[in-house]
């Protein structure tokens, strides 16, 4: 066999299991969001948008898009280099301490992507701590689980949101090992919320760093949109909080904020931030002014959550498996790929509605799902529109809806 050969074989055994990935070839419009084009051969028509991670619309935001436009005319396109060798512009500088200060943290560095800080920060941690042990979430993102792997330190995995489970295995090992437990405020696919508090109280017993994702919580929650530990009022007791400046804050970019001497080491050591073109000033500029626009509104959050409790309901109301949670994220539960794929094109091509189906590795087989995040922006009648289309597909297509709603209900 070839290698062409074998990676034809590799594609098919992809194509098999119904989990292969087809881009929406999508041109958003401005200032219409969710509104936006897709191109279907020669022609395109207009859909709506269901499942951006543009959580608040703030990619259309025109203070974000002033920003940008301004900067490109300062300054023009890219930034030139990596942070160390001339790419670290006024635009990088004035974000990062404007993050910082959004988590009440003493610096934060900026990356290209939060999978890119994940992994960096991560990975150098464990590296920089001889002997460390990682506690990771089982249904922590595949960043964190990258970066945890490329420490090439011990790992322990404790079963999801139980702090019963953390701390049994964290009693298992001495006292004075070093140990970082990683977590995610927000877990995107299922819209669980993590007891942030109770993780903190064991690290403070057991002697352990703790290391938050809050990629799915910046911009949303929280008096100036910190994240869930802002909400919860914590956020002082976490060391290390990762983000994102491409869901809430809808621009690009990554970032952690932590002590001044921890960003420090990761950004000396880290070759994920060492080796990296620096992101362009027009989108740190961009970036720059979401955070501050959200760190004194919350009209938007305030919207945000009234149409996922809403969607919620009204799905609920429909009969339809909806994984319930206490997050903005809304999964309605499928359970297969083949009939997971064959819905969402459905409901591209004939309702003009556009959901990913969300398949292994994503999540575990068996739980394929549509993956909605209503946003400030959807209407009443873009949900009457949507959850009339999934009621009508959900009648005509063969999914066994009885098992669907067992295993949302688990």
């Amino acid at each position: 066999m070839t290698y062409g050969d074998k990676r034809g074989a590799a594609l098919e055994a992809v194509k098999r299991e119904g989990r292969y990935r087809v881009f929406a070839d999508l041109k958003r419009r401005r200032g219409l969001f969710p509104k936006a084009d897709v191109q279907t051969g020669v022609d395109s028509r207009q859909i709506t948008v269901w499942c951006s991670n543009d959580y608040l619309g703030m990619g259309q935001n025109p203070k974000v898009i002033a920003a940008m436009h301004e900067a490109i005319e300062t300054v023009g396109a890219g930034s030139g280099g990596t942070r160390n060798i001339s790419g670290t512009t006024h635009y990088h500088v004035e974000l990062e301490h404007e993050i910082a200060d959004l988590h009440g943290k003493e610096a934060a560095l900026l990356f290209t992507s939060a999978f890119v800080a994940n992994e960096a920060a991560l990975s150098t941690l464990v590296q920089l701590l001889p002997g460390s042990i990682v506690f990771s979430d089982e249904k922590n993102h595949a960043s964190m689980i990258a970066g945890i792997r490329n420490g090439r330190g011990p790992k322990q995995i404790f079963l999801h949101n139980n702090v019963a489970d953390l701390e049994a295995k964290l009693q298992s090992v001495p006292l004075e090992t070093p140990k970082i437990i990683a977590f995610e405020s927000v877990y995107s696919m299922d819209g669980h919320v993590s007891p942030i508090a109770k993780i903190c109280d064991l690290a403070k017993k057991y002697n352990a760093l703790t290391y938050l994702d809050e990629v799915h919580a910046v911009g949303l929650y929280g008096p100036r949109g910190g994240g869930i530990s802002e909400r919860d009022g914590v956020m002082d007791r976490v060391d290390v909080i990762n983000g994102t400046l491409a869901k809430g804050f809808g621009v690009m970019g990554g970032y952690i904020a932590a002590s001044r001497t921890l960003c420090d080491a990761v950004r000396s050591y880290a070759p994920g931030f060492i080796f990296t073109t620096s992101l362009a000033p027009v989108i740190a500029a961009g970036a720059l002014a979401s955070v501050r626009h959200l760190k004194t509104s919350n009209v938007e959050r305030e919207k945000h959550q009234e149409r996922a409790r809403t969607l919620k309901r009204r799905l609920m109301a429909a009969d339809l498996p909806v994984i319930s949670g206490p997050s903005h994220i809304v999964p309605v539960l499928v359970a297969d790929p083949v009939r997971c794929k064959h819905l969402t094109d459905i409901l591209l091509y004939q309702h003009g509605i556009y959901v990913q189906p969300i398949n292994y590795p994503t999540v575990p087989r068996g739980t394929e799902r549509l993956r909605l995040t209503p946003s400030p922006q959807h209407t009443d009648a873009d949900m009457d529109h949507l959850v009339h289309s999934l009621t009508e597909l959900w009648a005509k297509c063969p999914i066994a809806l009885e098992e669907t709603l067992r295993q949302a209900a688990e």
